[in-house]
């Protein structure tokens, strides 16, 4: 049976699909190429949706709010094509065909041109301001509420107003256009979350600030956003407030891991309590948090001192370590905490990143001025780390009856994703009622894991109507 001839193998391999994909990207090149030159001349045409220059003193012309917000749809849309197009691209151009590399090249600087068309468009202020290295925006002082509509009056989520926005998240080439860098990338695309679409009002005060200046005072937005999944935020050119009075945090070699820190060194004007006193004190409702009750007050350890397997659900630290002997080495504690199961597990030789939000307290400011590492992050957020690299994970008080099962198997298997082969994970007095305790134990037990330790006993504190479940299980080796 007689070969192909080179040739025509080339062709076939180089675009998938053919002729087909071949008169689709010359149909989209040409629409962009067309897009661009209209929006970059000077001519006015009557009509259409496109800025022109006024002809009596050579300003942009502004578009009205509806044509703009068509515009900027109609250039998204294109970007999106073009980005999928260049993914395949990409992907096809690992075979090595020079002029599938020539056409993807072409591809990008096209999409590098529609990228500086939309962010013209968004701010068209732009460059005269960053020629002086003044804010793009006004700072916005007003405190956003949270039944902001974030929708129009058709139902669909409002874009974002913000030239900021749109700046930030269009991509970056390289110095050099059309030259990998080594990230293997010809351009670098800022991220932002999914979520943001969906609070893009917050957004937008959140990005209103004076470049180059102090930024505003809050991070109560930021946690907002993060908390409704607009999670990664878009960086800011501002400088972090610190407190007035910050003074030097105390020496480490054990003394910072239970002294409580310095009033002066925590910005308060977002808390109830104005002082540390006031977050140990007993009344709930002053301190502005419920979860984590004691867990201010460093004087109470926990998890040393062995419990009633009756009516306790509570393991100890050196009970857990003794199940791996000189293996666990680094961790997470994924809770609503100050750090103390991180800093009982450092006494012990062991490193644990504290994951945390300050939900109406200064938990990850009092964990790092403990001397330990916070991870400011989300239930809803993927875990920063890489698969497989995790000895233990520890969660308390985070994972609960609240759950819907929907989003528990996603928080699940994202933990399983960062434990190593056979590394633990410690389930710490997950509580719930106790008709649906069977429901949440079905979840953990899709994992397949090992049980090591496992307790389900009453939890006796209010109607007597809930469980608590603790477990320490492991991982297998999946191949």
């Amino acid at each position: 049976m007689q070969k192909r001839s080179n040739s025509r193998g080339t062709s076939s391999r180089w675009l998938p699909g053919g002729r087909r994909l071949l008169a689709l990207l010359c149909t989209l090149l040409l629409l962009c190429t067309f897009t661009i030159f209209s929006l970059s001349s000077n001519i006015s045409y009557p009509g259409l949706l496109f800025a022109a220059k006024d002809v009596c003193n050579g300003e942009p012309a502004l578009l009205p709010s509806s044509s703009s917000s068509l515009l900027h749809s109609q250039i998204f849309g294109l970007q999106a094509q073009v980005g999928v197009l260049l993914q395949q691209l990409h992907n096809d151009s690992l075979t090595g065909s020079k002029p599938l590399s020539a056409f993807s090249d072409q591809l990008l600087r096209l999409a590098v041109s529609l990228d500086k068309v939309a962010g013209s468009l968004s701010n068209p202020s732009r460059s005269s301001l960053a020629a002086t290295e003044m804010s793009q925006v006004d700072e916005d002082l007003t405190e956003p509420t949270d039944d902001e509509n974030e929708y129009d009056s058709t139902g669909r989520v409002k874009s974002f107003t913000s030239g900021e926005v749109h700046n930030y998240i269009s991509p970056k080439p390289n110095r050099q256009n059309g030259k990998k860098n080594f990230l293997g990338m010809e351009a670098i695309t800022p991220a932002v979350g999914f979520g943001c679409a969906h609070m893009a009002t917050h957004l937008d005060r959140f990005v209103s600030y004076k470049m180059y200046e102090m930024c505003p005072d809050d991070w109560d937005v930021a946690q907002r956003l993060i908390l409704n999944g607009c999670d990664p935020l878009p960086r800011r050119l501002c400088f972090s407030r610190a407190s007035p009075s910050y003074t030097n945090p105390i020496p480490l070699m054990n003394s910072s891991l239970w002294a409580p820190p310095s009033d002066s060194n925590i910005m308060w004007s977002h808390y109830k309590c104005k002082s540390y006193d006031c977050l140990v004190s007993g009344e709930a409702n002053r301190r502005g948090f419920f979860k984590c009750a004691d867990c201010f007050n460093l004087t109470k350890r926990g998890w040393e001192v062995a419990t009633n397997e009756s009516i306790s659900a509570e393991f100890t630290i050196d009970e857990v370590l003794t199940l791996k002997p000189s293996e666990i080495r680094v961790g997470l504690d994924f809770s609503p905490t100050t750090g103390t199961f991180a800093a009982l597990m450092r006494e012990r030789g062991v490193t644990i990143i504290s994951a945390t939000l300050n939900l109406g307290a200064p938990f990850s400011e009092v964990i790092a001025l403990r001397g330990l590492l916070p991870l400011y992050v989300s239930v809803g957020t993927r875990l920063p780390f890489f698969d497989d690299t995790l000895d233990i994970v520890h969660s308390i008080l985070f994972l609960d009856g609240w759950i819907r099962v929907e989003l528990l198997r996603f928080v699940l298997f994202d933990l399983d994703r960062v434990l190593r082969p056979r590394g633990l994970l410690w389930v710490d007095r997950f509580f719930c009622k106790k008709e649906d305790m069977k429901m949440y134990l079905d979840e953990f037990g899709r994992l397949g894991y090992r049980k090591l330790l496992w307790r389900v006993v009453p939890k006796t504190d209010k109607l007597g109507d809930e469980l608590f479940f603790s477990a320490v299980l492991e991982k297998p080796t999946r191949t």
